[in-house]
């Protein structure tokens, strides 16, 4: 089984940026700790970052070899039509994670263009919101596909 991850604009600043939003980690530091529990969970894991929402939908539209997607839209999340529609198009289960809670911040980041898409959205929990939502990921690439 494989697993697409895709980090949205910015998130290859975290460790540099906003701390006391994002934390400390780095992506590469997310990613190592990604590959290590989809080493665990036996999938291959290939992860994606870009700042460009037309890379993103490309992404998104190559993605028909993967058995689910983890997707942090970033700011995108409360802007990006297109990024939705992709989801919407190649209908891939799709998990959105973040790792501040949305909800608790900024009126504008409240509403997400890509939840009414996506199996689920997991927030607020820093890095484990990614390591949660691969969990997510793989259980529901399983269950689309009869196995349990």
């Amino acid at each position: 089984m494989k697993i697409l991850i895709i980090h949205g604009p910015n998130l290859n600043l975290l460790g540099k940026r906003e701390a006391d939003i994002y934390g400390s980690m780095t992506l590469d530091d997310i990613n190592n700790l990604l590959n290590l529990l989809a080493k665990d969970l036996g999938v291959e894991l290939e992860i994606k970052q870009s700042n460009h929402e037309g890379e993103i939908v490309d992404i998104i539209q190559n993605s028909k070899d993967y058995s689910a997607l983890v997707i942090n839209p970033a700011a995108y999340t409360h802007t990006s039509v297109a990024i939705r529609d992709a989801i919407a198009a190649v209908e891939i289960p799709t998990v959105e994670v973040h790792l501040s809670n949305i909800h608790k911040r900024e009126e504008f980041r409240h509403n997400s263009l890509i939840a009414p898409v996506a199996y689920g959205q997991i927030s607020g929990f820093g890095f484990d919101s990614y390591l949660l939502g691969l969990r997510a990921a793989v259980s529901i690439a399983n269950a689309c596909n009869g196995n349990s």
